[in-house]
């Protein structure tokens, strides 16, 4: 686990945005850990600030981060901000920037969504929340954490969606904010928490939503929340 720290970063010609974004990350990095989505260091966080990438340095746990660590690239994935290594899953991230609209990506080692992972090629239908994802969550197959064959696989589970499970590995999820793209994580490990649950019981088999039923709540979802 690298102990490396950012040395004497100068925040005075980044702007305002830069660092209220970086706070903004390493509270979200926080939060994946106080609510049991990562362990350790596993897992990741980034933000995208125009052309700039803010990303969770790798090996470095996230209560030790302060305000001169802040780790950015280019869309390139040149660095442009501190000295600390970038996280080892840059590639992942830059490749759903660089095909979506993102302005956020959290990536977990969620328990229930990693078990999933393991045991099908797409979340099966089993809550109508899905449709905040953009449909049925694939699973990404397995590569290398790190690797450019991985975030080739993850772009083709996202394809029309916000988020999809890394097997054996996680899950993955953007959104126009990190509080979107947290929440769409947490939402995805909730899923696979309750269909686990409900296929663990025996001689019962869980219910699953049609394609219509999940068609309906897509449109509903449209005027979801407050206006203006």
């Amino acid at each position: 686990m690298s102990e490396q720290r950012g040395a004497g970063t100068d925040h005075g010609d980044q702007g305002g945005d830069v660092v209220a974004a970086w706070e903004a990350l390493v509270a979200t990095a926080r939060r994946t850990v106080a609510d049991g989505l990562v362990v350790g260091t596993s897992g990741n966080v980034s933000v995208r600030v125009g052309g700039t990438v803010l990303v969770t340095p790798s090996g470095v746990p996230y209560d030790r981060l302060t305000p001169d660590d802040v780790t950015g690239v280019d869309l390139d994935g040149r660095q442009v901000l501190g000295t600390l290594v970038p996280t080892s899953e840059l590639p992942l991230h830059l490749a759903v920037y660089e095909a979506t609209d993102a302005r956020a990506v959290v990536h977990t080692h969620a328990v229930h969504a990693t078990a999933v992972s393991t045991l099908v090629d797409e979340l099966p239908l089993v809550h109508y929340m899905a449709a905040a994802l953009g449909g049925p969550v694939r699973v990404a197959p397995y590569a290398t954490y790190g690797s450019a064959e991985l975030a080739a696989n993850a772009l083709r589970a996202l394809d029309g969606r916000s988020g999809c499970l890394l097997r054996n590995h996680g899950t993955l999820t953007h959104g126009t904010d990190l509080d979107q793209a947290y929440d769409r994580t947490a939402q995805l490990e909730w899923m696979c928490r309750v269909w686990l649950t409900a296929s663990s019981v025996p001689h019962l088999t869980p219910t699953l939503l049609t394609p219509a039923q999940l068609a309906e709540v897509t449109e509903k979802l449209r005027g979801y929340g407050q206006r203006g």
